[in-house]
């Protein structure tokens, strides 16, 4: 499993969000596409935080009963973000989920977000590798 790499199995295709979003639609879209977090990045691609279903769940307590209540995700957001290179093994990257019970990292090449790594792709890595040996 250490020659496999993360950019085999990360996922390309990430949602994300900016910095500047209202928290409440934002934890709208989470629930409307079944999301439970997206990294934060600029208008180029750079990556400033992270929000998690946790985040939006502060922002709801914190809103209370006043629905006219807004806040913006970089109140909410993560901005102590754990990434992981494309060129990691998928063994480092299983090792670290194991570590920090994270749910996924961000893959960064020079700050820009270029995929993202899950623990389901892991379980996929791990999966694939065993059926090469069967």
């Amino acid at each position: 499993m250490k020659n496999q790499l993360v950019e085999q199995y990360m996922e390309k295709r990430v949602h994300t969000v900016r910095a500047d979003m209202d928290i409440i639609e934002v934890m709208d879209e989470f629930v409307r596409k079944k999301i439970t977090g997206a990294p934060v990045v600029d208008d180029r691609g750079n990556l400033h935080g992270m929000l998690s279903d946790t985040d939006c769940i502060a922002a709801v307590l914190k809103a209370g009963h006043d629905p006219q209540w807004r806040g913006l995700v970089s109140e909410f957001m993560t901005t102590d973000v754990e990434t992981v290179d494309a060129q990691a093994s998928v063994t480092e990257v299983a090792e670290r989920f194991l570590k920090r019970r994270f749910r996924r990292f961000p893959v960064v090449d020079d700050n820009q977000l270029v995929g993202q790594i899950s623990r389901l792709e892991v379980l996929k890595a791990i999966g694939s590798l065993r059926r090469g040996y069967a």
